[in-house]
This record gives C-alpha cells, sequence and structure tokens, in this order.
C-alpha cells in the first residue's frame, strides 16, 4: 500500500521520454565505468532539476548526479541483468542515478543483514530509499529483525525503512504486532518526526484503518488530530494521502 499510496498521490507530470541505451557487447561483463558512463550519456538537466527539489518528502538530490530518466535506469538494468557486485560498486558511489541502478541489480539473499544496515543508512535521497525499500529490502529474507531495531532508530532512514516495513506488515501479515500500541506512537511522535519518516508512519496509519475495522474510527481521528497532509494537492484521479480521506477511499472502494 506504501507504494502504491506513493505512485497515487505523487504529482502528475510527463516523464522524460526513454532514450536508446548504448548496446552492450554480448559476452561481455560491464565495468563500474562503463555502467557510468552508460548513465552520464542518458542524463537530463530537466531530471536533475526536479531531483534536486525539496518536498514534503524531504530534502532534494544533491549534486552527485546524473539526471536519468527512471525509465532509462529500467532500460540499463534490463541489459545488465543482477549483478550483484557491479550493484555494490554502484551503490558506493553515492552517485543517484548510480543507487538508482544498483537496486535492480542486487540479490537480496546474498547481503548480510549488518549489509543490508549500511545500505539503508547510507541514503541520501528519499526516492533512493524507496526504490531500495521496494526491491531489495523487500526481498531480504532477514527483514523483520531489521524492522523491529528500526522503529526505535534516530536515523532518518532505518527508521523510515522500519515504518514502510511495518505498514506492509499491517496490510498483510499483521499477527503479532501491537496495533493499539502503533497507533499510540503515531499520535504522539508523528507531528514531530522528519518528514522522511513521516511518511511512512502515515502509511502505517492508513493501513492500520483500512485493515482494522475495530481501529478504524481511531486512526481517522489520530489523522483529524494530527492533520498532516490535509492541506497536500492531490492530481485529478489520485488519492489524497491525508489518512482519513484515505482510510475511508479505501474500505468504500472494497465494500468493507
Amino acid at each position: 500500500m506504501t507504494r502504491q499510496l506513493a505512485s497515487k498521490t505523487a504529482t502528475k507530470t510527463k516523464a522524460p521520454k526513454a532514450k536508446a541505451t548504448p548496446a552492450q557487447a554480448k559476452g561481455t561483463t560491464i565495468t563500474l565505468e562503463d555502467a557510468l558512463r552508460q548513465l552520464e550519456s542518458l542524463g537530463n538537466a530537466g531530471v536533475r532539476a526536479q531531483n534536486a527539489k525539496k518536498s514534503v518528502f524531504g530534502d532534494g538530490a544533491g549534486d552527485n548526479q546524473f539526471g536519468v530518466a527512471l525509465g532509462d535506469i529500467r532500460m540499463v538494468a534490463k541489459k545488465i541483468k543482477t549483478n550483484h557486485a557491479l550493484a555494490l560498486s554502484l551503490w558506493d558511489t553515492a552517485n543517484v542515478d548510480a543507487q538508482f541502478l544498483a537496486t535492480l541489480l542486487f540479490e537480496p539473499k546474498k547481503l548480510s543483514a549488518k549489509e543490508m544496515d549500511r545500505l539503508v543508512r547510507s541514503i541520501a535521497y528519499v526516492r533512493v530509499a524507496d526504490w531500495l525499500i521496494s526491491y531489495v529490502l523487500a526481498n531480504f529474507p532477514d527483514k523483520e529483525t531489521l524492522r523491529e531495531g528500526w522503529m526505535d532508530d534516530d536515523d532518518r532512514w532505518a527508521a523510515r525503512a522500519g515504518w514502510q516495513l511495518t505498514a506492509s506488515r499491517v496490510a498483510k501479515s499483521p499477527d503479532g504486532l501491537d496495533l493499539p500500541a502503533l497507533l499510540s506512537r503515531i499520535e504522539s511522535e508523528m507531528a514531530d518526526a522528519k518528514p522522511e519518516v513521516q511518511w511512512t508512519m502515515n502509511n502505517t496509519l492508513a493501513n492500520i484503518g483500512i485493515h482494522n475495522p475495530k481501529l478504524r474510527k481511531r486512526a481517522i481521528d489520530i489523522g483529524e488530530k494530527l492533520g498532516i497532509y490535509r492541506d497536500y494537492p492531490v492530481s485529478k484521479g489520485c488519492t489524497s494521502p491525508f489518512a482519513p480521506i484515505w482510510i475511508n477511499f479505501m474500505v468504500s472502494r472494497q465494500g468493507k
């Protein structure tokens, strides 16, 4: 649900058309330098400017980026296919586009818990965080242990990951979660949380209201009390991230 909301509520902008990626010779092993050259050749000033903008989700990307359209990054990844060693090298450049690409090349089962934790804490851009969580962390075998530790972490990226994993568990496998306690934490902590963390705390709040009829009224009341994302601009056809609106919309659509 977290990923669905992010895509639904984002302002609708026309993505730059995908450019043709340089051909890769058959049977050759792509190097870090090759991959970076491919990404640099696909850079776009408009994408760089868009990435750099600060938003309610957190700070924008810094200068270490080429500004490659996400569709182009997917095309490059499709040609390279899974390459765990290259993914690690790409990630360690701290280049935004290289890190986007890395998330599509990793083999999550080859990562240790320590490595996964390091990757999360080294994030510098919120959209990279969401790709890492969706494509790598979500498929990491021991993500539950990390989730439990990250829920009380002061690092904004670790906390964002912890709350996003929690939002997913609320929707898919809530057994063992203390949902009333989570609501209490959200009520007392969300207003002062960092923007990167607020978003996934809000996802957890909404998912509790959507999937738990007995706690729905309390979740809606907390959303009304906090008022976070109440005035968030929403494009036609998208759903507001304001928890009371989001909960009621999803419940109505699902006939719950």
